[in-house]
């Protein structure tokens, strides 16, 4: 008498239709994925503005304004863009004698985009928060 074999394993076919819903699959969770990792980011320039934001408040409490808190040579601060695995750069041009505005824009080293910015802004009076482009979100 003859045993039957049982055949075992996934046909060619199966396993090209598996490959084909999992390409499908990734290539509408990545660009969302990618967004969100770079959005992620924007915590990191949210820390480093405000630590920079700190010390030149600091700095105008020793000087009655910010026109001489102008780079981290007059802080009391290292440059965070100096740091390893950073994101971002670092500047405030020509604060006030009241305000200021910091401003960090993402650097292209890991693919970021030189227009993707996050600004801190001091009116005086109010102190706000916004972004471009991938960081548009932020408030």
């Amino acid at each position: 008498m003859k045993s039957k074999r049982k055949i075992q394993g996934f046909t060619l076919l199966e396993i090209i239709i598996v490959i084909i819903i999992v390409g499908v699959l990734a290539s509408l969770a990545l660009p969302r994925f990618f967004r969100t990792v770079e959005y992620s980011r924007s915590t990191e320039a949210l820390t480093s503005l405000n630590a920079i934001r700190q010390s030149m408040e600091r700095c105008y409490l020793q000087r009655n304004a910010y026109t001489n808190c102008n780079s981290f040579a007059n802080l009391d601060l290292e440059d965070p863009a100096n740091s390893p695995n950073n994101h971002f750069t670092y500047s405030w041009p020509a604060a006030g004698g009241t305000t200021y505005t910091i401003q960090a824009t993402r650097n292209t080293r890991d693919g970021g985009v030189a227009t993707d910015t996050v600004t801190l802004a001091n009116d005086g009076a109010v102190i706000t928060r916004a972004g471009t482009t991938a960081f548009s979100g932020i408030q």
